[in-house]
């Protein structure tokens, strides 16, 4: 709905002033103010200047006012003012309500500001998201919970967006650690136990079998003979491997479901490992692969081509390495899924290890390439439970999922006329309100960078926390339900004059241009601190604007606004990854 008031505000400088230029996204939504009534729109004429439209070398200021003076207000445009290097556009109040609020006759409205013409000059095609991508055979680790959650959200963005995405965990189950942990079973694994508890059993053989290896040279050939018969594809080494991929993947499965995230595709390392020596015969084709002095086989990165900066693609003895499967796995989705981009989310210290598979992939004739993106983030300090540092997701979901249970028997007690007892099932409630509070902890500042975690400041219930989105959510349902008579197909946008109502809706207006921010950098910060700032919006509305109690026509007008609020608020969070409670 915004694009129809910008198309009106581009048209009028378009036609009286430039007839050859497009001015729509020129055009930008103005900052609400808590304090005061602000305009709706306003056109930089900054933008003006960089786009050759007004020179440079005149001031500023003066060409701000001499071209509100040329624009006229009409029926759309009720005001036209000078502000500080900005022409600002201010909509008929009855007209912006009325338009906002349109879309949310039915309870719910998915598609709102995706059809935005804003939108509309983004690539679209398939996007394929790597993200999660833990190590088999060992119990999903905390450490992955950024990637998971990053990537989830990219995902759900791309194909709100109109992309066909490809949701892919690239499983690390390759390497030496294979061959260490299927010597170590092998001595010291049980099948009893794997099949009662497996990732446990199996991180317990994995931790003896390091300890011996140590100090025990005939396990570590053992070791190393047992990776080269996965190498080799034998069929005893290669059940045992498989049985241990397959039992990873199903208990990955049930955290995923946790979180809310699912897959299209689990590949791994593994699935490359013969397409990695075709990559290293493609390079010494080209010319690309150099020997070192230690023997191995190395791509010179160097801009003169003096060998210093080399990436390492194969070992003196002729096996191939991480980054070889990397490109192997570049090159084969290409040619299977056609990809329009390829993002690939991990932690910053991988940052150099994406730099130089980007630069190898270009060399190598690929110029895809360039449609390849690294998004990182920073490091969680502090993650613990009760009982000390986390190791384990499941720890940090269970626990997220008992402190809010508790938070949530203590708000009963201090308040009984909200009570948990209504809800049909208060831990799934807890558990889903406190992974929204530990996805929005994650979401507020920039990915790159390191954040403290603190279970007390997550979960607070006021703030700008995920557990005060869940509860504005469960807010406005309730409120919804409570005055279902009040259901109408019409409403009166005349009667809706209060600063708190406009506020919502200049709020609303600004919902395409976060989804464009963040489709552009891939930070879920903008949608976050949008969702956040509305929730603020919404509880001040809440207290001045009652729908019980007002006359009829007030009161339906009234409800239209709380539920485009709600509908708009529910689809960010589904966006971010939460899901929202209707209770809590």
């Amino acid at each position: 709905m915004a694009c129809l008031f910008r198309r009106t505000i581009a048209a009028k400088v378009h036609v009286g002033i430039w007839q050859n230029f497009s001015f729509i996204s020129f055009v930008h939504i103005f900052k609400y103010s808590f304090r005061r009534q602000t305009p709706d729109f306003k056109l930089l004429v900054s933008l003006l200047r960089l786009n050759g439209i007004l020179p440079i070398t005149e001031d500023i200021q003066l060409q701000t006012e001499d071209l509100t003076r040329q624009l006229k207000p009409d029926t759309v445009v009720e005001d036209i003012s000078a502000g500080s290097g900005a022409v600002n556009f201010t909509i008929n109040r009855k007209l912006l309500i009325q338009k906002m609020l349109e879309p949310f006759e039915s309870e719910s409205n998915t598609t709102f500001g995706l059809n935005s013409e804003l939108l509309n000059t983004l690539k679209r095609g398939v996007t394929l998201v790597e993200y999660s991508s833990p190590n088999i055979a060992k119990k999903f680790h905390a450490g992955h919970l950024r990637s998971t959650i990053i990537g989830n959200f990219i995902a759900n963005l791309k194909q709100a967006l109109g992309n066909n995405v490809v949701r892919m965990n690239y499983l690390g189950d390759w390497g030496m650690q294979f061959g260490l942990l299927g010597a170590g079973f092998i001595r010291f694994g049980s099948h009893s136990k794997l099949k009662n508890n497996p990732l446990q059993h199996l991180f317990e053989v994995y931790v003896q079998v390091n300890r011996e290896a140590e100090h025990n040279e005939n396990l570590r050939q053992e070791a190393r003979d047992f990776f080269r018969k996965l190498e080799e594809h034998d069929a005893e080494a290669v059940s045992l491997w498989q049985r241990f991929r397959d039992i990873t993947v199903e208990e990955y499965q049930h955290v995923y479901k946790r979180l809310g995230v699912h897959f299209d595709v689990y590949s791994g390392e593994s699935l490359h490992q013969s397409q990695a020596l075709e990559v290293v015969q493609q390079l010494q084709s080209r010319g690309l692969l150099k020997t070192s002095d230690k023997g191995t086989g190395v791509v010179d990165l160097s801009s003169s081509g003096d060998m210093s900066n080399v990436c390492t693609v194969l070992r003196s003895d002729g096996t191939t390495l991480y980054i070889t499967r990397d490109i192997a796995a570049a090159v084969d989705r290409k040619e299977r899924y056609h990809f329009t981009e390829m993002i690939y989310v991990t932690d910053k210290s991988q940052a150099n290890h994406f730099q130089q598979l980007f630069q190898i992939l270009s060399a190598s004739g690929h110029p895809w390439s360039e449609s390849c993106r690294h998004v990182p983030f920073g490091l969680v300090k502090g993650m613990k439970t009760r009982t000390g540092e986390v190791v384990f997701l499941e720890d940090v979901l269970d626990e997220a999922r008992t402190r809010m249970l508790h938070n949530m028997s203590r708000a009963q007690s201090k308040h009984p006329e909200t009570s948990t007892k209504e809800l049909e099932d208060p831990e799934d409630t807890a558990e889903k309100v406190g992974i929204g509070a530990l996805i929005v902890q994650d979401f507020k500042g920039p990915l790159l960078s390191d954040y403290s975690f603190d279970w007390d400041r997550i979960l607070q219930a006021q703030g700008d926390t995920g557990v005060f989105l869940q509860y504005t959510h469960a807010r406005l349902c309730s409120l919804l339900q409570k005055n279902e008579d009040l259901e109408a197909a019409h409403f009166d946008a005349s009667l809706l004059t209060e600063p708190s109502a406009i506020s919502i809706v200049q709020h609303l207006l600004r919902y395409d241009e976060v989804l464009l921010q963040c489709s552009q950098d891939l930070q879920p910060k903008h949608l976050v601190n949008f969702l956040l700032k509305l929730c603020h919006l919404i509880a001040a509305a809440h207290r001045e604007l009652p729908v019980k109690g007002s006359p009829v026509q007030v009161a339906q007008t009234r409800r239209r606004l709380f539920r485009g609020s709600c509908s708009v608020l529910a689809n960010g969070m589904r966006l971010l990854g939460i899901t929202p409670v209707h209770k809590m």
